[in-house]
């Protein structure tokens, strides 16, 4: 036994031998290669650099996208700015060459134990070379560069040029690069201004500019800005009155007002956010490597989308549009008026969810089709009261007049048809994503815990013109390098979520609502068709909305409108109001190809019953002896026709009736069934017809004659049908006389 302990010891100890000579000389010999690297030092000192973005027609964007225009000098700032920086990211910075062994160290031990490459243990030094001469990418031959780099900038240049190159460099969130340009947005004020506890917040945004956000997120912000404040006591920088008294400084922020054509929200700004993706390097590489952006820009579609959006401002109110053609899944316009990046934004969609997530899943699931009739009434569901914006209920309503009129409760209760889960899967495939705490049925009025931005809420309506088929949108066409060679190129890649004739259901729904319902200011629109659907989200207790929508598609492309403030500050805009009048400007302006929804094969229209439909709620098909006024044309997908065939009509009408006469006149008691037309004739000779009547009726009849015969007709057409003489009728016939007077006995004269 002792002696099998000591053989596992002394294999394990060799193969710890081997594995640490092995990984030993792979490091060495990798760092030795990388040591051959140049290190770009036009890269570290470089204040401003740009990026060259193409229009769809090969044009160069000329929209300003210049990085680090606004660069500081270290001296100029104070030491509390400085130390902020240096206590959350690197207290030993003065004091390493470069690489601190002791948290590499500590990173690797962590990085075994979850089997991963989470943390980095980068210092400032190792920041500055990753931000400037590598990709994002976390692989171990990544980390070996970026070792090797940082050797060779630890001795090309002393700590201060270190760490102003540094404050230069480093994204902040919302287009900003570097330490001047975060002051003045965040703060309006130059980087040299800083107070102790700005200073903390932006020190502490580097991290996670997103999640540490001061304007989206400005709990997170602020619970960050109190831990770097807490590092800088620990480090000695501040004693602890001055950290307490700035931990109970409240968040001021002062973000100016940008020029409506500010690169924040520019087309070529969001195409180079999405190049930074792509490619997995920051802005700053991407100017540095000299690639050349190519994008869908449409320039004409641009410049309209632009004056759209300006001519439909609503006071203290953000706006944004998007253009999103149908066939490239490209974006061929985009603007927006806001102090904030629009697209980095997840605002609630309202209504504008309900055909993603209820509608249309519940079409391809066959649980619903346009006709099909929802009660509208005061429900609780799952312990959730919801109510229609009016608090009033209108009854029994059509699929389609619920969608067009953006009524709540039968978007409730279809989405308990189909399920919750269903109907996310569903809209998840059209790029809509969920918390996981998505799981109420609020979701259906656009009740989400984060909720979306407006390219992925317009993204997904392209479903809808692209006959069930998405793909996520993009600003990015093809990327070349410096040397004029393709590094990507966008190959979309739609996948099918609803079935043809789903969509286009879907679709003629969304028409009806663009011609009379909340979106009938589109109704104007003659040069394409267009379904559109709107979207307002309400505040409490104020007579105000903070944010309002229209998303609207063509044949050709779907276009999406936001109005709205990240503040929620309650603002006169309403979904039907500003945004569609954005779209119809816009659209009105264009020229189309093609111009008409294209109807699938898959879907077909029948007659429906019209008088089960509203007696009884039912969508049964007509008898083929129906009269027109009782039927009703309706558009179903073939895979979900009805089958039954409607009694009503099918069988030989009853008339009951009693004639009689009296001093002189012929009394006829008629029982009237509305949905019977009835003829009566006078010898043969047409005398009155009676239609729309029900219950009991009694006319009168001169009856000068000694007799005539009174025949009543009673048959589901009316005379002006075309199809009289094949409708079933039944004949009833009264032969009448005139009833000569009793004689009267004569007096006797005697008695």
């Amino acid at each position: 036994m002792k002696k099998f302990v000591k053989f596992c010891l002394f294999s394990f100890l060799t193969l710890g031998v081997f594995a640490t000579v092995f990984v030993g000389g792979y490091v060495g010999i990798n760092l030795i290669k990388f040591q051959s690297i140049p290190l770009n030092t036009e890269a570290l000192t470089s204040p401003s650099l740009s990026i060259d973005v193409y229009s769809f027609e090969n044009k160069k964007i000329d929209e300003e996208n210049q990085f680090n225009g606004d660069f500081c000098k270290l001296e100029t700032l104070s030491d509390n700015t400085k130390n902020a920086f240096i206590s959350i990211e690197d207290k030993e910075f003065y004091h390493h060459h470069g690489l601190n062994y002791k948290r590499m160290a500590g990173a690797m031990l962590n990085n075994l134990k979850s089997l991963s490459l989470k943390e980095g243990a980068s210092t400032i030094s190792q920041q500055l070379i990753k931000n400037t001469h590598l990709s994002g990418e976390k692989t171990f031959e990544r980390k070996l560069k970026e070792i090797a780099l940082t050797k060779k900038l630890e001795k090309a240049f002393d700590k201060d040029e270190i760490l102003e190159s540094y404050l230069n460099i480093i994204f902040f969130g919302n287009n900003c690069y570097g330490l001047e340009s975060a002051s003045e947005y965040y703060f309006n004020k130059n980087a040299s201004e800083l107070s102790l506890d700005e200073s903390c917040v932006l020190a502490g945004l580097i991290k996670s500019p997103s999640k540490y956000s001061p304007i989206t997120n400005p709990e997170n912000c602020l619970t960050r800005r109190n831990l770097v404040l807490s590092e800088m006591e620990k480090d000695g920088f501040i004693s602890a009155s001055e950290k307490i008294q700035a931990q109970n400084q409240p968040l001021k922020l002062d973000v100016q007002k940008h020029n409506t054509n500010s690169k924040i929200n520019s087309y070529s700004q969001s195409a180079i956010d999405e190049a930074s993706k792509i490619l997995k390097l920051s802005p700053k590489q991407i100017a540095i490597g000299g690639f050349q952006i190519h994008t869908y820009q449409n320039e004409a579609k641009q410049t309209e989308l632009e004056n759209a959006l300006t001519s439909c401002q609503a006071e203290n109110a953000d706006n944004a549009g998007i253009v999103i053609d149908a066939e490239t899944f490209g974006v061929s316009a985009y603007s927006a008026n806001s102090n904030f990046k629009v697209l980095d934004c997840q605002r609630q969609p309202a209504s504008c969810i309900k055909p993603l997530l209820v509608y249309a899943p519940a079409l391809n699931e066959g649980v619903i089709s346009p006709d099909t009739q929802i009660l509208d009434e005061k429900i609780t569901i799952g312990g959730y009261s919801p109510s229609n914006v009016s608090k009033k209920y209108a009854g029994y309503l059509s699929v389609t007049d619920a969608v067009k009129n953006s009524v709540n409760i039968p978007a409730i209760k279809v989405l308990s048809y189909i399920g919750i889960d269903t109907g996310k899967q569903y809209a998840e495939k059209m790029g809509i994503k969920f918390d996981e705490k998505d799981d109420s049925y609020a979701i259906a009025l656009g009740g989400m815990t984060y909720g979306v931005n407006l390219m992925d809420l317009t993204s997904a309506y392209t479903t809808f013109s692209n006959k069930g088929e998405f793909s996520p949108a993009t600003f990015v066409q093809y990327i070349t390098n410096s040397d004029g060679k393709l590094v990507y190129v966008h190959k979309p890649q739609p996948h099918m979520v609803l079935r043809e004739d789903s969509a286009y259901l879907m679709t003629n729904i969304l028409q009806e609502t663009a011609k009379t319902g909340t979106a009938r200011k589109l109704s104007s629109i003659s040069n394409t068709e267009i379904a559109s659907k709107t979207g307002t989200v309400g505040k409490k207790n104020t007579s105000g909305n903070t944010d309002a929508y229209n998303i609207s598609c063509t044949p050709e492309e779907v276009i999406g409108v936001w109005f709205g403030n990240l503040s929620n500050d309650a603002v006169q805009i309403v979904g039907g109001n500003q945004p569609t009048e954005v779209v119809r400007k816009f659209v009105q302006s264009q020229k189309y190809e093609k111009t008409e929804f294209e109807v699938p094969s898959s879907v077909a229209t029948a007659k429906i019953d019209a008088l089960e439909l509203e007696e009884n709620h039912r969508l049964v098909l007509a008898s083929p002896y129906a009269p027109e006024r009782f039927t009703k044309t309706a558009l179903f997908s073939r895979f979900n026709m009805p089958n039954e065939v409607s009694e009503n009509f099918s069988q030989k009408p009853q008339i009951s009736a009693e004639a009689s006469v009296e001093d002189g006149q012929i009394v006829l008691s008629l029982n009237a069934q509305k949905h019977l037309t009835y003829q009566i004739f006078k010898d043969n000779i047409p005398y009155q017809n009676i239609k729309e009547k029900s219950g009991e009726l009694k006319l009168r009849i001169n009856f000068p004659e000694n007799e005539c015969a009174l025949k009543i007709v009673a048959s589901y057409s009316t005379p002006e049908d075309s199809d009289t003489q094949n409708a079933l009728s039944d004949i009833k016939t009264f032969n009448l006389k005139r009833t000569a007077p009793k004689p009267q006995p004569k007096e006797k004269w005697y008695i």
